[in-house]
């Protein structure tokens, strides 16, 4: 008899105990992942020390520079383009590293290097990759501005024929300003984790996966052929959405303002895709990795305005450092 009545109040002690874990379940909702990601982010916290997108991008170091940190040593060049690519031509001492793996290989460098240096085409696969990769904490890498086509005119072909095309969009180009969406909630993360760094870990080797091309690109001519499938960014001053204009329904966003948690990153919809341009593509590659990240169904531009409305850049006058013309061509040597 004794026996028995242990027994009960065994199993009466079990159900008082999955009730009070069942009410304190209820005072502890489940967190919205991406939030927490976001002020990771941000944070003094996170792999970079500081916020980085509303800090320090973009990332871009030139052709000169690059050049003489190779010559003097200090210099560590990653190039992504193909292999078949790379065998045509390459700065001297790069090493071909395909994209997926840029991160591993960065980490597995012994040697320290003041500039780690990424290079693809046009530079808007290594800003990409490099915005990744200072995400993830390398303070040291950068983009090739303007990639390979910068290096040597055997390369150029890239941004010579976004340019030979880049004006087939001027006339439709506005001035008529569009206000930003209402803010709403994150995007809907599911990694399993609760804290900032693991939930980061996940999602930046998703986003390495997933690569650049085609999952994070877009032309302008599917975003012109329908302009209401997208939210537009255009990410540029205040000046210049004005003039020379932009894109018939795209909300400006400063840089290194308004992509802020507190500002209005929050007006970014969850249900739509996401285009982000600026004038060469590059800066919004930067942005676009770290929208990924995040969850957003976000894309870049491809060429971005230089690709659309290149002479009205020009016209502007105070464009002329992010307009890819002919000087921008060094003539460097290159290794085979």
């Amino acid at each position: 008899m004794l026996k028995k009545y242990f027994s009960i109040l065994s199993i009466f002690f079990a159900l008082m105990f999955i009730v009070s874990c069942s009410k304190d379940d209820t005072t502890n909702p489940s967190i919205n992942e991406a939030e927490v990601l976001v002020n990771y982010l941000e944070s003094v916290e996170s792999p970079y020390g500081k916020d980085f997108v509303n800090t320090d991008l973009p990332a871009l170091v030139t052709a000169e520079v690059v050049k003489t940190g190779v010559e003097a040593g200090t210099a560590y060049v990653i190039d992504i383009r193909a292999a078949a690519d790379f065998a045509l031509g390459h700065i001297k001492g790069a090493k071909n590293v395909a994209f997926a793996d840029v991160l591993t290989h960065v980490k597995g460098l012994t040697a320290t290097y003041d500039k780690i240096v990424i290079c693809c085409y046009s530079g808007q696969t290594a800003a990409y990759a490099t915005s990744l990769l200072r995400l993830a904490g390398i303070k040291n890498a950068y983009s090739l501005k303007w990639g390979m086509s910068s290096w040597n005119a055997d390369f150029a072909k890239k941004w010579n024929d976004a340019v030979a095309n880049g004006n087939l969009y001027t006339s439709q180009f506005v001035s008529t300003d569009t206000p930003k969406g209402a803010k709403g909630a994150m995007p809907t993360l599911t990694t399993g984790k609760k804290v900032g760094k693991d939930i980061f870990d996940v999602r930046l080797q998703a986003v390495i996966t997933e690569g650049f091309s085609p999952a994070a690109t877009i032309t302008a001519a599917t975003v012109f052929g329908n302009l209401s499938n997208y939210y537009i960014v255009n990410y540029w001053p205040a000046n210049h959405y004005a003039d020379p204009g932009h894109i018939p329904g795209a909300m400006q966003y400063t840089p290194k303002e308004t992509l802020k948690f507190a500002t209005d990153l929050k007006t970014l919809p969850t249900n739509k895709t996401i285009v982000v341009y600026c004038y060469s593509g590059q800066t919004s590659a930067f942005i676009t990795a770290y929208l990924r990240l995040l969850g957003y169904d976000a894309k870049t531009l491809l060429s971005g305005t230089n690709g659309m409305i290149y002479d009205k850049m020009a016209q502007n006058g105070t464009m002329n450092a992010s307009m890819w013309v002919t000087g921008n061509i060094k003539g460097y040597d290159y290794e085979k």
